[in-house]
């Protein structure tokens, strides 16, 4: 399977300058970013437990590597397809996920799944009390 030419390269992905620049994008940006959309796309599930598996001290570097630029694509405001684009927007953010979970499938535990499904309720609670005041 082909990877989108938007795709982060996992060449690059891996090197620790980048390793850092991504954590630090991610750590800045993504709460913003998933809090505003949890509830409209359905693949936050999985950029949650990307989250999780990234943030996790035990997670290998190069994984944590993959995960961040994945999550780095999805916060940042230009990319292949723009997210206020309705139903098109976030599909390429969602392949970026889907290919790094893909990439690192084993090491994804059921933790990091469990705290993102718990995050998400939260979350999604959130925006329905939101609507209904």
């Amino acid at each position: 399977q082909k990877e989108p030419a938007y795709a982060p390269k996992e060449e690059d992905a891996v090197l620790p300058e980048t390793i850092a620049k991504n954590e630090k994008t991610v750590k800045a940006k993504f709460w913003n970013k998933i809090g505003r959309i949890a509830a409209r796309v359905p693949f936050a599930e999985d950029a949650l437990a990307a989250y999780y598996c990234a943030m996790d001290s035990n997670t290998p570097t190069y994984v944590k590597g993959i995960l961040l630029a994945a999550l780095a694509y999805f916060i940042m405001p230009l990319d292949a397809l723009p997210d206020i684009l309705p139903f098109l927007g976030f599909t390429d953010d969602a392949a970026v996920i889907a290919i790094a979970l893909t990439k690192i499938r084993q090491h994804m535990k059921p933790e990091h799944r469990e705290q993102a499904r718990s995050k998400l309720d939260e979350l999604k609670g959130g925006e329905l009390k939101e609507a209904k005041a």
